[in-house]
């Protein structure tokens, strides 16, 4: 028999246990049935909406002191409103539903978001729990199948942290973040979050963990709200001497060299396998910029965090701007290193990853730099410089005939991410390039040639498919490998006068264009854009897809600059008031400073552009009025591409010219006009296919 104090023992234990809440489908139906609102709710309890919202759909629970006032709350609720069908006899105490892992917080307590006690789940089937919207005002958009969750990173690769110490994460995820510094927001994101991302490729690094910080929250955690001089944003930083920064060096951890910016990186030396490095990004001082994130800054840190985790999940966990970010993605899809077996010693060791571009910068060849390089001014080269750019041309008024001049319309096409339809199964150099005399030309090795053109002649309706301002050549230059080889497909003799070519070579871009076409099809997929529409079907939603949902419309935007950024940061310029020619800029340390590989891409896109317009002057007779990067008008009789585009009899495109779709090399409507405002801008000396859009969108190439 139990003695009297063994049984008194027994029952202040269940006395002291933590009250039992109903489960979140209930709670939903008490509030609702007392006709209180969400947001009452959270007034009453002092917390936030989010918070109440995560109670109700089972992704979080209360902690004390809220845990007990919450479960009073709906005791009293329960009695006045019994669920229909009860017995009038006080009902058993409901049992909380075991949590899903990857929705709720299973690290250390934290207020408001600790797991619940493991206990069985009901036997009665319930009324699943609502899942929390996108955001309650808009539709909810289709969504892709979501990869598995890494049980290291439970909470997804990111968070958006608010004043109030709510941390938003994916997929509706609210933790509570106590941190007061930013020492203690560093430590608090690697030991208990849950945030961070796998890595990409086997033999790459784990993303560190972002957060996001919004004004309230910068403001809390001692920072300014905004950084004075934001006309150049890309220079600012906090003083050394700033207490924020002290906090820091005092915490022993460290910044990169680019200080404590909009995006900072706070580290310690990884110990062993341990990396430990998180990423902050500070929304007011415009870590978002509106070109790449159009309106992200502006929207609740819930739907923020929706926006950058769509983006992490199918492109990469940002580290700073999408030209940067796009950069970083090519290293983490082709890691400069692995590990291989030493034969002298059998000893496991680092080394160079085949099909990438190592870990040392490699210097380019003469022609290939930009003039301040130091290998153009140190030496003296007098020979010319690599010239493959976008195109920027347009068509000569002189040239248009009185049947085009009385068409009606000016039709933009816009060509769906063509840099990164380009790099598609691009071979590129990986080795330091070599120099040859009188080299015999050869279309499948990468490099750089010295050879004249001047004698090609082609329709001046076209642009010359030589030179970015569409003019013909007046003598030799230097040239990358696929503008000569479609000078040669055109059915010209070249003969190179010299090269610098790469003897080591690999289609280094492949995983990257890969991962990015997927993503951005994918995105236009989830906002209606799918690859079986017909060409009208198409059209149409092209023209709303932008309505259906501001979140993916914003992803897609990223995507696509992450694509014409991550190619321009390839050939970064040097930066700030103080550079000197000749001097060597931090840029010119990383191995992705690689010009040779920017000018392959872009070289391969304005030859793809050329070649559909050749093309369809011999199927349609028709001839661009204007061509700027991978947009370009045509004269039409109608306010659609559907009235000047070749079909086949069987109303399939005719393979060779442009053809409307989703995917990129695809084309869309840019924007159409009526052929008297386009005469007109090329009589000013304007270029038509700049301003057809109604906007002044300019080729930016992420330098």
């Amino acid at each position: 028999m139990p003695t009297e104090e063994e049984l008194f023992a027994s029952v202040d234990a269940l006395l002291e246990e933590e009250p039992q809440l109903p489960p979140p489908a209930e709670r939903a139906r008490l509030r609702e049935a007392a006709g209180v609102t969400q947001a009452r709710l959270a007034t009453a309890m002092k917390t936030t909406l989010q918070t109440v919202k995560n109670w109700e759909n089972g992704r979080s629970e209360p902690r004390e002191p809220r845990l007990s006032a919450y479960q009073r709350l709906l005791e009293g609720w329960a009695a006045k409103y019994p669920a229909p069908g009860a017995h009038a006899a006080a009902p058993a105490p409901a049992v909380a539903p075991e949590p899903e892992v990857p929705e709720t917080f299973t690290g250390p307590a934290i207020p408001e978001v600790e797991t619940a006690p493991p206990v069985k789940a009901p036997t009665t089937p319930e009324r699943p729990a609502a899942q929390r919207p996108a955001t309650s005002r808009r539709p909810a958009a289709k969504k892709a199948a979501k990869p598995a969750v890494d049980p290291r990173f439970p909470h997804g690769p990111l968070a958006v942290l608010d004043g109030d110490g709510s941390a938003y994460g994916v997929d509706g995820i609210v933790l509570d973040c106590p941190a007061t510094t930013v020492p203690e927001l560093v430590e608090w994101t690697l030991k208990e979050s849950g945030l961070g991302a796998a890595k990409l490729n086997r033999y790459g690094k784990d993303s560190d963990p972002l957060v996001v910080l919004t004004a309230a929250a910068a403001v809390k955690l001692g920072l300014p709200e905004c950084l004075e001089g934001r006309e150049q944003r890309r220079s600012l930083r906090l003083p050394e001497d700033h207490p924020v920064v002290k906090q820091v060096a005092k915490a022993k951890w460290q910044l990169t060299q680019r200080g404590f910016g909009p995006w900072a990186r706070i580290y310690r030396k990884a110990q062993g396998r341990d990396r430990q490095c998180v990423q902050l990004a500070i929304l007011s001082w415009d870590a978002l910029d509106s070109r790449s994130w159009p309106g992200v800054a502006e929207m609740d840190p819930a739907d923020i965090a929706r926006v950058l985790g769509v983006y992490a999940q199918r492109v990469i966990t940002p580290r700073g701007s999408t030209a940067v970010s796009g950069l970083e993605l090519m290293t983490a899809l082709r890691p400069p290193t692995r590990a291989v077996r030493d034969e002298a010693t059998g000893n496991w060791v680092s080394g160079r990853n085949p099909g990438s571009l190592g870990t040392e910068p490699m210097d380019p060849a003469p022609p290939e730099a930009t003039a301040e390089h130091p290998v153009v001014v140190n030496s003296g080269w007098t020979g010319g410089l690599l010239n493959e750019e976008a195109y920027q041309w347009v068509r000569s008024v002189d040239s248009l005939t009185d049947e085009e001049c009385m068409l009606p319309f000016a039709v933009g096409l816009d060509l769906n991410t063509a840099f990164l339809a380009a790099a598609a199964r691009l071979v590129v150099g990986l080795s330091a390039p070599d120099h040859f005399r009188a080299p015999t030309f050869n279309p499948k090795i990468p490099g750089s040639w010295l050879v004249d053109l001047s004698h090609i002649e082609l329709d001046p309706r076209l642009p010359s498919p030589f030179t970015p301002t569409g003019e013909r050549p007046t003598g030799p230059a230097w040239y990358q490998t696929h503008t000569v080889a479609y000078a040669q497909e055109l059915g010209f003799n070249v003969a190179p006068i010299e090269a610098y070519l790469r003897r080591e070579t690999g289609a280094y871009l492949d995983p990257w264009h890969d991962r990015l076409k997927t993503a951005y099809v994918d995105t236009l997929a989830d906002l209606g854009v799918t690859r079986d529409l017909d060409d009208g079907a198409f059209l149409t939603a092209m023209e709303r897809h932008k309505d259906v949902d501001p979140a993916l419309t914003a992803v897609l935007a990223a995507i696509k600059a992450t694509v014409k950024g991550g190619v321009g940061k390839l050939r970064e310029r040097p930066q700030g008031k103080s550079y000197k020619d000749g001097d060597r800029w931090p840029a010119l340390e990383r191995p992705t400073w690689r010009p040779d590989i920017r000018a392959a891409v872009i070289s391969k896109a304005r030859v793809n552009m050329h070649r559909k317009l050749l093309n369809m002057s011999r199927m349609t007779g028709l001839f661009p009025l204007a061509v700027l990067s991978d947009c370009v008008v045509y004269p039409s009789q109608g306010d659609s591409p559907l009235d000047f585009l070749p079909y086949a009899a069987s109303g399939k495109p005719q393979p060779g010219g442009f053809r409307l779709g989703p995917t990129p090399g695809l084309a869309k409507l840019e924007g159409v006009q009526s052929m008297l405002w386009a005469v007109d801008l090329m009589e000013q000396g304007l270029n038509p296919a700049r301003h057809i859009k109604g906007g002044d969108a300019v080729f930016d190439e992420g330098e």
